[in-house]
């Protein structure tokens, strides 16, 4: 984020030290000790807003990516809050609005699930019960088959 807040900050700074220089050249032949000492507090108040300028805007920005990299990796309960009431506090709002639908949808999507999961498991029983009662069929005839060839046989053998 630290390009963000330079990409404000280097301008502001220019703009400044620029500005302070075309009034030094106004008037360059009437300077002594005290402006010169006076331009320099200019240039270090200039400094300083320029970069408390630049990190004003982009600590908010930096929030909402924060958070929107936390959404994006899965964790649906991110959401930011911002003090300011201003057009980044409107898309920290809607940003909430987008992850709150996105955790609803995915609760629905969960409890879908589930349900279908207790419906595939109720069906799966019933079929489980209907193959264990043919089993047991096939095996009941199996054993009564083997007693009448031992019969047979039996038969076969007097």
């Amino acid at each position: 984020m630290a390009t963000l807040t330079s990409k404000i900050t280097i301008p502001i700074v220019l703009a400044g030290i620029f500005s302070m220089a075309i009034f030094t050249a106004l008037d360059y032949n009437q300077l002594n000790a005290t402006f010169y000492i006076v331009f320099l507090l200019l240039i270090v108040f200039v400094f300083f807003f320029g970069i408390s300028t630049g990190q004003n805007f982009s600590s908010p920005i930096k929030k909402i990516l924060d958070k929107a990299n936390d959404l994006s990796k899965g964790n649906l309960s991110s959401r930011v809050y911002l003090e300011t009431k201003d057009e980044l506090a409107e898309l920290a709002n809607t940003f909430n609005k987008i992850a709150e639908e996105l955790e609803e949808s995915h609760q629905q999507q969960e409890s879908s699930e589930k349900s279908i999961g207790i419906k595939v498991k109720a069906r799966t029983q019933e079929l489980e019960e209907r193959i264990n009662a043919l089993d047991q069929k096939v095996k009941n005839r199996t054993i009564e088959l083997e007693r009448m060839t031992a019969e047979l046989n039996k038969l076969k053998v007097k």
